[in-house]
């Protein structure tokens, strides 16, 4: 039902849902196509079934705004790109319409040899073989990855898939009348780069709009009386050239399509300074994100046109919390009264792709705790009770709005959230536990001395490959068909393999392989208070990889050690050194679901202590290094700078608390995943580890830039390997990488290693691209012996 034909009711929305299956069906289905087992007709038919369920799921919720085209095979930046033939020249395509091996070639790169895997599919060959996926990075502040547009000078734009359309007309013939989605053209341009330095990516925004403009009327021409386009970049730091780019896009499309409606959405943040421009575009509606900014919805208000529609976006899209419903109609029937039902929407703050499905499926949740909870199917529930409230009153919905609020009164007060001690705990923390105890220089000297390690040393990140054995003993044993003892041998023994394969090809640190955990944040936090976890509350991340973020949903602390036995076993079996491995208390915040109920910052120093606990153990049994990964710390960096230094401030001091309890002698390592590193080099320093590891192959070697310039003094591990990929680069890539952060960075300061955790590549992939990663760092040793003769 289109929004024109509700006066007198009051519009329900969703801005996007998740696209990957109750079951995660997508996944399934995507593995086999890549494997060669299944065919495109067969993925075809996975995705479509997938489409027609979420409409329907939808529509039975009571949605009455219902998205299309925010379904995606991989990404829907990639989708964007390949919609408007932004393909660059490495995937060798010649025109028309993009081919999957190509849409595929761009998310995850290629091998040399896949023209036997083309045939097996029954696609043409020859348009991208033996090339390296797009860069990735962090969708917003989110831990959904996108794949980076890549633009050139000479870029030209034309309409090289009509997925929103065929999507809109898909569901026009199962009888849902959609409103399509479309990512906007201004905030796709922010989000590409260029090899080229020189060149803004705004400056293509002329040649990019007619494109827009071909989709639009082509969307227009099939019945589409709305669509919605999204610009999430309007709740960032906007400067002139970008507010001239908007207003030029929009502008553009209300000349050339003038009865179309656009809805124009906004999320992860507020307007700020940009909402007069937001509200006096050319636009029919306005989405505000009012869970993450609600003090703007009085200034929208009063200061929105008369007949633009606000689309109020009051349920969480990013948490799984439910909702205290009368007190959102406290303020959603001030809205509407103003402005009537015909002018207001309701909706989530931004799209559900961020949640889990169906809570339904957690039959094995506290009872409590579910009872406190709303995934998608949930929170579209909770917009149509709103929804009828305030089209017809607060009676019509009375039972849903009591156990609403008794839900909520029940959370607020439980003893199963609150826990007096790690209060007490979190509020002795003073300056000194945050110091480690001499600087960097002083550490360095006596780590060498105690390691002993060559120039350039080797290591991993942590994980490697969760095979399908693995899988399945872990499986067993949680269905009680394998034994402890049993598992835990089979567990050794994968451990022990590993370990031997290490040495065997002369990597200088090791790692234990972490077959005993399911996932990084996961491990943990089964081990900590104040966790839960669901079974099917899987969220994409990107592509087929899918996570289940734990739950944070009281106060956190440590009952016992959970990683030492492991780590002492693995150090056991060999004398080089072993790294301890550890999440970080920024990652472990960053990616759950966690509390609304306290700041961030009192939960991720709860955590801290919990972690500080088990790094203080690790060293008590014998560690010499000790990993704490901080992947998800950029990805928590506020959109708006103003907003930076509070967060870094309490970040860099959860990490210091978590890492400052050691020795001198003890080498503290990092992670961090795919990430702008230039806006936080100096809270990267104020970290203060000894070795950082970071991508640097994706990016070739872009993002060492900031550790240049700003002179960071102490070690980088560079990712020379992008385990993202199935690709095996060679010796000679990886050297020549090597060579380009050699220009920039002293040698000592150099390790090498895979840009991330090899947990989800497949061993024939892994061996070979490890034993040219060794190879390369030992050539590039031997260049350097030869050189200083």
């Amino acid at each position: 039902m289109s929004v024109s034909s509700l006066a007198g009711s009051l519009a329900v929305s969703t801005l996007g849902v998740p696209r990957i299956g109750p079951r995660r069906e997508l996944k399934a289905a995507l593995e086999s196509y890549w494997s060669g087992q299944s065919d495109a007709a067969a993925l075809a038919t996975v995705a479509a079934g997938l489409r027609a369920a979420n409409w329907a799921r939808q529509k039975s919720q009571g949605i009455t705004n219902i998205p299309s085209n925010d379904f995606s095979l991989y990404d829907h930046v990639l989708d964007t790109s390949v919609m408007v033939g932004a393909i660059p020249a490495i995937y060798g395509w010649n025109g028309g319409q993009v081919s999957l091996d190509t849409y595929f070639a761009m998310a995850r790169g290629t091998q040399k040899d896949i023209h036997a895997e083309t045939c097996a599919h029954g696609h043409h060959g020859g348009e991208a073989h033996g090339v390296p996926a797009q860069a990735m990075m962090k969708w917003f502040d989110t831990n959904y990855h996108y794949m980076v547009p890549e633009f050139s000078k000479d870029q030209q734009f034309t309409l090289a898939s009509t997925k929103p359309v065929d999507d809109y007309r898909e569901a026009k013939a199962l009888g849902y009348e959609t409103r399509p989605v479309l990512l906007g053209p201004v905030t796709y341009l922010k989000l590409g780069k260029s090899q080229d330095p020189t060149l803004d990516p705004l400056s293509l925004l002329n040649r990019l709009l007619p494109v827009y403009v071909d989709v639009l009327r082509r969307l227009a021409a099939n019945g589409a009386a709305w669509v919605q386009i999204d610009e999430p970049c309007l709740v960032t730091d906007l400067d002139e050239a970008t507010r001239e780019a908007l207003r030029q896009a929009y502008g553009t499309f209300a000349h050339a399509l003038p009865k179309l409606k656009i809805m124009l959405t906004t999320y992860f943040g507020g307007l700020g300074d940009a909402l007069d421009l937001a509200l006096h575009l050319p636009v029919a509606g306005l989405h505000l994100d009012l869970v993450r900014a609600p003090e703007q919805l009085d200034a929208a208000l009063s200061k929105a046109p008369r007949g633009l529609v606000l689309s109020l976006g009051v349920i969480d899209g990013r948490n799984i919390w439910r909702a205290n419903l009368p007190k959102l109609l406290d303020r959603l029937e001030r809205a509407v009264a103003q402005r009537g039902t015909d002018h207001i929407q309701i909706a989530p703050s931004c799209s559900l792709l961020h949640v889990p499905i169906d809570l339904e499926q957690e039959n094995d949740l506290d009872a409590d705790l579910k009872s406190w909870l709303a995934f998608s199917v949930q929170k579209m529930g909770e917009l149509a009770v709103l929804g009828r409230a305030l089209a017809s009153g607060r009676r019509a919905v009375a039972p849903e709005l009591d156990a609403s609020a008794a839900a909520a009164e029940r959370r607020a007060t439980s003893k199963k959230v609150h826990d007096t001690a790690v209060q007490s705990r979190v509020a002795a923390v003073d300056a000194a536990m945050q110091r480690r105890p001499s600087d960097f220089a002083r550490r360095k000297a006596v780590q060498d001395a105690r390691l002993n390690l060559p120039l350039f040393p080797t290591t991993t990140i942590g994980s490697f490959p969760q095979t399908a054995d693995v899988r399945k003993a872990r499986s067993a044993h949680a269905k009680g068909a394998l034994d402890d003892a049993h598992y835990t041998r089979f567990l050794r023994e994968e451990t022990e393999r590993t370990i031997r394969w290490q040495e065997e090809i002369g990597l200088d640190v090791l790692v234990h392989g972490e077959f005993e955990r399911n996932d990084m944040v996961q491990y943990f936090g089964e081990q900590l208070e104040g966790f839960a976890f669901t079974r099917h509350g899987w969220v994409q991340s990107y592509g087929s990889r899918y996570v289940r973020p734990p739950i944070l949903f009281g106060d956190v602390s440590r009952p016992k050690p959970m990683t030492v036995d492991w780590w002492l076993y693995a150090q056991s079996v060999t004398d080089r050194p072993m790294k301890g491995m550890l999440t970080g208390p920024v990652t472990i915040l960053n990616w759950s679901f966690v509390r609304d109920d306290v700041p961030r910052s009192t939960a991720c120093r709860q955590i801290a202590l919990a972690i500080r606990d088990e790094v203080q153990d690790l060293e008590k049994a014998g560690a010499k290094m000790i990993q704490i990964d901080e992947a998800a710390l950029r990805e928590g960096l506020p959109l708006r700078q103003a907003d930076w230094q509070t967060y870094l401030d309490w970040a860099v001091e959860s990490f210091r608390l978590t890492s400052s309890g050691v020795a001198e002698e003890t080498q503290i390592h990092t992670h961090m995943c795919y990430s702008e590193f230039g806006d936080i080099i100096a809270a990267i320093a104020a970290m203060d580890a000894d070795v950082i590891s970071i991508e640097t192959s994706r990016s070739k070697m872009e993002l060492l830039d900031a550790f240049r310039t700003y002179k960071y003094p102490n070690e980088i591990g560079l990712g020379v390997y992008d385990i993202h990929s199935p690709r095996v680069p060679d010796t000679i890539e990886m050297v020549q990488l090597l060579a380009l952060a050699r220009e920039q960075l002293a040698d000592r300061q150099l390790w090498v290693n895979p840009d991330c955790g090899l947990k989800t590549r497949k061993w024939d992939e892994v061996r070979p691209a490890l034993v040219n990663m060794v190879e390369a760092a030992r050539r590039l040793r031997a260049n350097v012996a030869q050189a200083a003769q």
